[in-house]
């Protein structure tokens, strides 16, 4: 297991060649400390853990690696299914004036059209996604004040994995000299 930069395992992501709204997420508090935990997984692509924390309002530091590559059945049971409420995605910027003008043509149109039928959230984010072209979205388990018992039980599959990502995440809070997160 290779631990990386929390932007990196990102990038990973969002190269990855798969089907874009096949992805899944779970997040929230990290159980012992300062900072969230996340596990963004996908059938083909595998399961991505993340631990960041709030550096100051402006900056987001963090760790996470790929802790298998490939999604199972039983890793599966506990993300979220596609009717899930919420939702997340990962962005990549546009890569230039042009490709910005497209895709807010793009989203434009996806908005006209879902304004004038009616349409289910879900559906209408992910058109939104498409039209941004986004390289992964999907349904989300979080919570914002305090762990979904899915991020538990994802901890104790990947146990290893938590111990050596929470030691990188308490060495950065320790050289950041940053003792409590901001809200």
């Amino acid at each position: 297991m290779r631990i990386r930069e929390w932007k990196d395992v990102l990038a990973d992501v969002t190269d990855r060649d798969v089907d874009a709204e096949h992805w899944r997420a779970v997040a929230g508090d990290r159980a012992g400390g300062v900072g969230e935990d996340m596990y963004l997984a996908h059938p083909r692509a595998g399961v991505f853990f993340l631990k960041t924390y709030a550096k100051n309002p402006y900056q987001v530091r963090g760790v996470g690696t790929r802790v298998a590559r490939s999604l199972d059945d039983e890793i599966g049971s506990f993300l979220p299914q596609e009717d899930a409420g919420g939702r997340f995605a990962v962005q990549s910027p546009p890569e230039d004036e042009s490709h910005a003008e497209t895709v807010s043509k793009r989203l434009e149109t996806v908005l006209e059209t879902h304004a004038d039928a009616p349409t289910r959230p879900q559906d209408l984010f992910d058109d939104v996604m498409d039209a941004l072209e986004s390289p992964a979205f999907g349904p989300m388990a979080y919570d914002q004040y305090d762990r979904p018992d899915e991020l538990e039980e994802l901890g104790d599959c990947f146990e290893e994995a938590d111990e050596l990502l929470n030691a990188e995440l308490d060495d950065l809070i320790e050289t950041d000299e940053v003792d409590r997160g901001f809200m």
